[in-house]
């Protein structure tokens, strides 16, 4: 045994094909069984597709750098389900593409900030944060009011989320430039904003 553990000490070969082989059957074993588990793979009661305006809205909310402060993951911890209520499961996100989990706490998690403050909260909030929080650190967003959507992409957008198991429909992707239309930045932000983690916000 002592002449194997040495041979594989003196030759880095044999040690980067061993870790490798350990890291694959490890893989195999931990993260291959969770591509076939319902609770993994399937939406829980409630969670729907985003809508042509909350999809516009999250948009927004990865473009402007949003979720490096703010990740949306509630971990199963009693200091982050007291603030935050219950705690995230993978059946919330498998519409997220991509998904916005981490454990980043600049910012409070937004998980389940849907209905927790009123919209025109947020449109204050988001125009000069210190305006409702002096103390806060997060920039402004003062553009976001006066940039509107850009409706014309929103189709391709919603048919190419639908190939990759989106269950949209050719009714969802036809309106979904008119349901996009004439808004503004803002307002479809305020909308992702306000149906975030509803499916799951009463349960306890």
């Amino acid at each position: 045994m002592d002449k194997l553990q040495k041979l594989i000490e003196e030759h880095v070969g044999y040690l980067i094909v061993l870790t490798l082989l350990v890291i694959s059957v490890a893989g195999l074993v931990e993260i291959l069984p969770l591509a076939f588990q319902k609770s993994t793979t399937q939406a829980v009661a409630g969670v729907k597709p985003f809508t042509a305006v909350q999809l516009a809205g999250r948009d927004i909310y990865i473009r402007e750098g949003c979720h490096v402060c703010h990740t949306q993951m509630v971990r199963p911890f009693r200091a982050e389900t007291e603030r935050y209520g219950h705690y995230s499961v993978a059946g919330e996100s498998v519409y997220d593409h991509p998904f916005l989990w981490g454990s980043k706490r600049t910012g409070p998690d937004l998980a389940r900030v849907g209905g927790r403050y009123s919209d025109e909260w947020h449109r204050v909030h988001l125009n000069n944060p210190r305006d409702v929080v002096p103390e806060s650190n997060m920039p402004a967003f003062p553009w976001l009011s006066k940039d509107l959507v850009d409706a014309d992409i929103m189709p391709a957008k919603m048919e190419a989320l639908r190939r990759v198991g989106v269950p949209y429909t050719d009714k969802d992707i036809a309106e979904a430039k008119a349901q996009v239309e004439g808004k503004s930045e803002l307002d479809v932000l305020i909308i992702y904003l306000q149906g975030l983690g509803l499916a799951l916000k009463n349960v306890r």
